[in-house]
């Protein structure tokens, strides 16, 4: 078997593995099972093992005694570190009701805030632990699909104009058949995540959207106003596109935001940044951004100039002002892609409107 195909991530396939008698080599990834006993205890589980699955004493017993390997859930935890699924938006944001400070978002970070610099080997295992299931579910999630990313600054706000670029891009790629993948937060990420999010929509959805959205402008000074005026925007449009948000608690002040259909949230930001780029295999887009944007780029550049991820992908920076002047990537990457492969495969326009084709250019 394929290494996706043992692993066991929602009760249905559980049972569906069940009915043909075996559980042996397979990986349950953090499932309730007290209610699955009596097929605990009927099916073979040797070898199988068993990640933060709720089960009965004696499930638990028997599959031990099976030679199955059981990791059990940890108590009093904001997070799952076995989890099988990326986030959604819903999952991070439950509870907003009562304030950000009390969803699950927002506990993890305090308690990553509380573990981060302990030095307890326990609390890294299980960031490690957390980390590693999340980069596996974005694996089999992103699975065929092409991806280009959308890189830029959490600082871009609602109501400008450089937001409503970002958000028209991330809807032209998105419609385009390729799935649109941000760093998840605020900003220019919420912006092109918003964008792929109406791609399914009429056109003037958007306009529609990006006004009720300037009402609260940035998360700052209200993540609580700022996450409800994204979610009323999501109950207007309720069936919205797919696309990838991948923020860090590293960042943990910076919110993710309520519009990527599926979120990989990372405790380790250079996980993160490697889990983001390296799936971009349709290529990167990097809008204005400072210091996070200008990492992301070289982050990038790094593989395509050792060629370490196969074939270079392509690069496409936004702004030809603000990357030659504001801040002189341009120079600095274009010297160095000069003579190797990757210097077909980069390229520097004006405005998000010339990026699709940009892209198609060098695909």
């Amino acid at each position: 078997m394929a290494h996706a195909d043992i692993e066991i991530e929602t009760l249905a396939e559980f049972d569906r593995v069940v009915a043909r008698g075996s559980l042996s080599g397979y990986r349950v990834q953090s499932l309730n099972l007290l209610e699955r006993t009596f097929a605990l205890l009927s099916a073979d589980t040797s070898a199988a093992v068993f990640l933060g699955c709720a089960m009965e004493p004696d499930a638990s017993v028997k599959v031990r005694a099976d030679g199955a390997l059981v990791f059990p859930p940890v108590p009093d935890l904001p997070f799952n570190p076995y989890r099988g699924l990326l986030y959604t938006a819903e999952e991070l944001f439950a509870g907003l009701d009562g304030g950000y400070e009390a969803t699950p978002d927002a506990q993890a970070y305090a308690w990553f805030q509380e573990t981060g610099s302990d030095g307890d080997v326990f609390s890294s295992m299980l960031r490690s632990l957390h980390d590693d299931a999340v980069s596996d579910a974005l694996g089999e999630h992103l699975a065929g699909a092409r991806v280009v990313g959308v890189m830029g600054g959490h600082a871009m706000v609602r109501g400008a104009a450089d937001y409503r670029g970002a958000a028209e891009l991330g809807r032209a790629l998105s419609r385009s058949g390729l799935t649109v993948a941000t760093g998840g937060g605020p900003g220019a990420m919420e912006a092109a995540n918003l964008g792929a999010y109406l791609a399914p929509a009429p056109d003037e959805a958007l306009p529609q959207a990006l006004e009720l959205l300037a009402e609260v402008p940035s998360f700052a000074p209200s993540v609580s106003d700022w996450a409800r005026a994204a979610f009323a925007v999501r109950e207007r449009w309720p069936r919205g596109g797919d696309s990838v948000g991948i923020p860090t608690w590293f960042y943990g002040h910076e919110p993710p935001n309520a519009f990527a259909a599926q979120i990989a949230k990372y405790f380790a930001n250079a996980t993160r940044e490697d889990g983001l780029l390296s799936r971009c295999n349709a290529g990167v887009v990097f809008l204005p951004g400072a210091a996070g944007t200008v990492q992301e780029v070289f982050d990038n550049a790094t593989p395509n100039y050792y060629r370490s991820r196969s074939e270079p992908t392509p690069m496409v920076l936004v702004d030809r002002a603000h990357w030659t002047v504001h801040l002189p990537v341009w120079p600095l990457l274009r010297a160095l892609a000069r003579g190797r492969e990757m210097e077909s495969r980069i390229a520097l326009v004006d405005s998000v409107d010339e990026v699709p084709d940009a892209l198609a250019a060098m695909a």
